[in-house]
């Protein structure tokens, strides 16, 4: 029995890979953790925002209305939070000096769950991921097939799509790091990575609650 339109599919996949692409909140945390700590933090950052947007995702698959509202309701406070820390988080970075980006390296290990958290609460909050639900999902639905074992397949897809685009950024931030090891060139790595939790938490503080 089919249980999906593959034109449809196909052209979900497409439009879900142009969304993962587009820089955002979750790319830019990706990239700003991999050149400051290194490609696994970053890997570590995408897998915390795609449990994040795998948190939306199963919410409106499974009909969960009251807790989508819920979500509605609160999604300034946490978005205006998250906005906030990223941009301390951004402003610190900015104003390190070398010694003290040394000491943080020795306590890098510390980071991986922090990062982890970091990403979940970026992707819970990600405007990019609820519009696409509300606005694009639907349309990849084929009414003229079970409605459930496509939303299950789009979810899974979207998830998978994401992970492998947003390592792909950390691989490639990654690469970048080991030419921005010495002393001077880590204040100049500190600066890229504050520029980029900056526009991480004002990309957050200037998204709009979806309606």
């Amino acid at each position: 029995m089919t249980v999906l339109n593959i034109e449809l599919f196909s052209a979900f996949l497409l439009a879900s890979a142009l969304l993962v692409l587009m820089p955002g909140p979750v790319v830019t945390l990706v990239i700003a953790n991999s050149l400051k700590h290194g490609t696994r933090y970053g890997i570590s950052t995408s897998l915390g925002a795609n449990c994040g947007t795998a948190v939306l995702l199963i919410a409106g698959a499974i009909g969960l209305t009251a807790a989508l509202t819920l979500m509605s309701e609160l999604f300034d406070i946490v978005r205006w939070a998250g906005a906030a820390y990223l941009i301390y988080l951004g402003i610190k970075e900015w104003r390190s000096t070398a010694a003290v980006l040394q000491d943080a390296q020795a306590n890098r290990r510390k980071s991986f769950k922090r990062t982890f958290i970091h990403g979940f609460l970026t992707g819970l909050t990600n405007p990019k991921t609820i519009v696409f639900y509300i606005a694009f999902f639907p349309q990849f639905i084929d009414a003229g097939l079970p409605p459930a074992p496509q939303v299950m397949i789009m979810t899974a897809s979207f998830i998978a799509v994401a992970i492998l685009l947003d390592g792909a950024y950390a691989l490639l931030s990654g690469r970048i790091r080991p030419y921005l090891m010495d002393a001077k060139r880590a204040v100049l790595r500190a600066r890229i990575t504050g520029t980029l939790l900056l526009a991480t938490g004002i990309g957050l503080a200037l998204a709009r609650r979806p309606v």
